[in-house]
């Protein structure tokens, strides 16, 4: 016999050895492969079917657990509704609802997501104004201090003039503008905040870019009124004495009794000019056509 045929036997007893031997480890070795197998089992494999639950019956639940204030779980069971039962109303109805429950649970973002898909996928419904409402709501609540970034601000006064744009005759639109009040407060609050830091470091340019914010977008807001006077302040300091005596004579014929007024007045009369508006100044176009803060817009 060559050596070569003696290897090879010799490897082919060796394969058999080890297999034998593995198996040889104990019965219980080889039945737990096979036991992994359902399919060899005597017992045949049945899988478990589980039905869906009537639509109502989740939607209700979504409902008690809204109630409750468990807004989690609540959401669970609205989205659920679209997974279920598609292109249903109850998925529709789940929607709308998954929005609130995300909105009422402090879920901003997730409130904002569910709005939007239900005003894409259900524009001409009766609860569109109700979407719009929530998704603005959920920016409105998420208003910072006036020290820190104001992208919310903006973003919640798009979105609810979109509200009073859309929907005119919807039952939110008296407390959208309401908030959109608030909201425009907040921004002209942080204009004129860095306003003030520039007027502080002489900036002057600077400080009347801010300022001009003020007086072109928030006309109606409460910061209106010292917008303009600190106007009056960095035109003189700037030797611009028309646009000072303009800022101040507008802030004078629309807030006569202002404390910003006196102090504007005051500080041309130290200056040897008094109030006087230039009717091509952007300060007077402006203010034309623009209620005083407070007056009814209709």
């Amino acid at each position: 016999m060559s050596f070569a045929k003696a290897y090879s036997g010799m490897k082919s007893a060796a394969a058999r050895a080890l297999i034998l031997g593995v198996c040889g480890l104990g019965l219980a070795g080889c039945d737990t492969l096979s036991s992994l197998n359902p399919f060899e089992k005597d017992t045949s494999y049945k899988p478990e079917i589980v039905s869906n639950l009537p639509a109502e019956e989740i939607y209700n639940d979504g409902l008690a657990r809204v109630q409750k204030g468990d807004f989690d779980g609540a959401v669970t069971k609205f989205s659920s509704l679209d997974k279920q039962y598609p292109y249903t109303d109850w998925a529709r109805k789940g929607l709308i609802m998954e929005a609130y429950a995300n909105y009422e649970g402090g879920f901003y973002d997730e409130a904002i997501t569910a709005s939007r898909r239900y005003l894409q996928s259900y524009p001409n419904t009766t609860d569109a104004a109700y979407a719009q409402y929530i998704m603005a709501s959920s920016y409105y609540d998420q208003i910072p201090d006036i020290t820190r970034d104001q992208e919310k601000s903006e973003r919640a006064i798009l979105a609810l003039q979109e509200l009073v744009q859309r929907y005119p005759s919807s039952e939110y639109v008296a407390d959208a503008r309401k908030k959109i009040q608030v909201a425009s407060d907040q921004l002209a609050g942080k204009e004129l905040e860095v306003g003030r830091f520039y007027l502080q470091k002489r900036n002057y340019a600077g400080a009347i870019n801010r300022f001009r914010q003020v007086v072109s977008r928030y006309q109606t807001t409460r910061h209106v009124e010292e917008a303009l006077e600190r106007l009056t302040e960095a035109y003189m300091a700037m030797g611009i004495v028309g646009e000072a005596q303009t800022a101040a004579a507008v802030l004078g014929h629309n807030f006569p009794d202002s404390p910003w007024y006196k102090d504007a007045h005051a500080l041309l009369t130290r200056g040897g000019v008094e109030p006087r508006e230039d009717s091509q100044s952007w300060i007077s176009k402006a203010f034309r056509g623009v209620p005083q803060v407070g007056q009814r817009t209709g």
